[in-house]
């Protein structure tokens, strides 16, 4: 199985700290996000992971090189600028991830998520990973009943982790495009399956949110650009 990390998009809301420096090369915890996620998903026998590329990507790129630091193999799509949100940067990256699923995972999240997922059902088009709805977010995005996502119910939050067939993007022209554009039909025609998971997990969107986070793996306040590890350089 390939991986694609999501790493595009700007980081508006985090001011200073990413003028420079792509969002998911933040510190938390003592290491860049993405560095953790790079970590986690050689661990869990992901070797070819893609990574889309637009605010400071070529920095992103020098941190990471070709991965080997962190056993895997690293492409990257480059999407220039502006970014083409969360589905448009897949669909540009289908052909690095191939014609199999695919694990898709957020590059701005901290999660102690395996990030293993069971092979999708013969008739799913894709697999999310919800959670307990945070104070920042407590409308939620989804419900779950059994094992199938829908737009109603009780509701819970995806976590930006999830497993996706490429026929989800089927006939679907380049282009700027919601990951939930893609979804809401699939959802709505009972093609998504989905798990509430309950370990850690956070959406590192603001400074504050990113300080909290950090503070919750024991490395103190949040990573100032004189505090990044050697990969955010």
């Amino acid at each position: 199985m390939k991986a694609m990390v999501l790493a595009a998009g700007r980081g508006r809301r985090m001011g200073a700290l990413t003028l420079r420096c792509p969002k998911p090369l933040l510190s938390v915890g003592g290491e860049p996000m993405i560095v953790r996620h790079l970590r986690r998903l050689a661990d869990s026998g992901i070797r070819e992971v893609v990574i889309n590329l637009s605010w400071q990507g070529a920095r992103l790129r020098r941190a990471l090189g070709d991965g080997a630091a962190w056993g895997v193999r690293l492409r990257y799509s480059d999407e220039g600028e502006p970014p083409l949100e969360t589905a448009g940067g897949i669909i540009a990256a289908l052909p690095l991830l191939g014609p199999e699923p695919f694990l898709v995972v957020n590059g701005d999240i901290v999660t102690d998520h395996p990030l293993r997922l069971a092979p999708l059902a013969d008739d799913r088009l894709g697999h999310l990973v919800l959670v307990d709805n945070p104070r920042h977010h407590p409308q939620g995005d989804f419900g779950l009943r059994g094992d199938r996502v829908q737009r109603s119910g009780p509701t819970l939050t995806f976590a930006g982790v999830s497993l996706l067939h490429p026929a989800l993007f089927a006939g679907l022209a380049p282009g700027a495009r919601a990951l939930a554009s893609v979804l809401l039909p699939a959802i709505a025609a009972g093609r998504i399956s989905g798990e509430h998971y309950r370990g850690e997990w956070s959406d590192v969107g603001t400074p504050a949110r990113l300080a909290a986070a950090s503070r919750r793996l024991g490395a103190g306040a949040a990573s100032s650009p004189s505090r990044r590890s050697r990969a955010a350089r």
